[in-house]
């Protein structure tokens, strides 16, 4: 068994992501075998350096430890480079100009009712996939209905809260997902192609991680099915929230780990405060 866990260097690490990091390395080493630290620094504007020491200091109070070096995905485009080129070779991606306004006004007007929403926000309703046109410097999208003609029938195997085969249908992957970025101008790539690519590369064989990124796993599972790739056993656990029901995000210091260490909290308060067993 291989996990691993993959933040980003934008902020203090909170509750959430020690719940998250201890659950993977507890599967890991229950199961014998490897937890591994990944640096998912693509977004260059915010991702900083201090940010990066400051997690793996509070990872390593928490008690967790993993191989060196730790994979850093601002090291790794040539790689992502690759795997577009190849899904670009079979027809399925295109040039993308829309900005978040231009999606909202062409998914609204003239339509009626709710605007469709899926894992990347408003489903795109293919404007530029209609002009046709391959500008210098825009986004690239998947063509989601060639590339589901390529790769269908899709699934995966889920051992979360609801464990078992996940039948990912055709209809789902058109109304609520869409055309989804697999390549952002301002960095080369995107969450979900690197994510593919880098699990792939890593020998991830169990994906730990929270209920919110579950809608985005069909879309993973393809990208792994078109690239050829392994397909992970998934394990989407509950997600840790404030008084008010509230998911925890990055800008909520106050459930930092840096703050309940400098109020004296052990790792074992911890451990105990979100319901996870003592360390292995």
């Amino acid at each position: 068994m291989i996990t691993r866990f993959a933040p980003s260097p934008t902020g203090p690490l909170h509750l959430g992501h020690a719940f998250s990091a201890m659950m993977a390395h507890d599967m890991a080493k229950d199961a014998g075998g490897t937890f591994l630290l990944r640096i998912e620094d693509i977004d260059h504007s915010r991702a900083r350096p201090e940010w990066e020491a400051q997690i793996e200091d509070d990872l390593h109070w928490l008690g967790l430890d993993w191989p060196r070096p730790v994979m850093r995905q601002s090291e790794r485009i040539p790689a992502y480079r690759d795997a577009l080129n190849r899904l670009s070779a079979m027809g399925l991606i295109y040039a993308c100009t829309c900005n978040r306004r231009d999606i909202r006004e062409a998914a609204s007007a003239p339509q009626e009712g709710a605007i469709p929403t899926g894992p990347d926000g408003i489903v795109y309703p293919g404007t530029c996939k209609r002009a046709g046109n391959e500008p210098e410097g825009a986004a690239m999208r998947l063509h989601m209905d060639r590339a589901l003609d390529r790769a269908s029938p899709l699934w995966f195997e889920e051992t979360g809260p609801d464990g078992g085969r996940q039948e990912i249908t055709r209809q789902a992957m058109i109304e609520k997902v869409g055309d989804v970025v697999l390549a952002r101008r301002e960095m080369g790539t995107s969450y979900h192609l690197s994510v593919v690519v880098d699990d792939a590369a890593q020998g991830v064989t169990h994906v730990v991680r929270g209920l919110d990124l579950f809608e985005a796993t069909p879309i993973h599972v393809l990208l792994q099915r078109l690239l050829d790739l392994p397909t992970p056993i998934y394990h989407h656990h509950r997600l840790i929230r404030d008084e008010h029901g509230k998911r925890l995000a990055k800008r909520d210091d106050a459930r930092a780990i840096a703050a309940y260490r400098a109020e004296g909290h052990s790792p074992a308060d911890l451990r105990a405060r979100l319901g996870l067993t003592p360390a292995p």
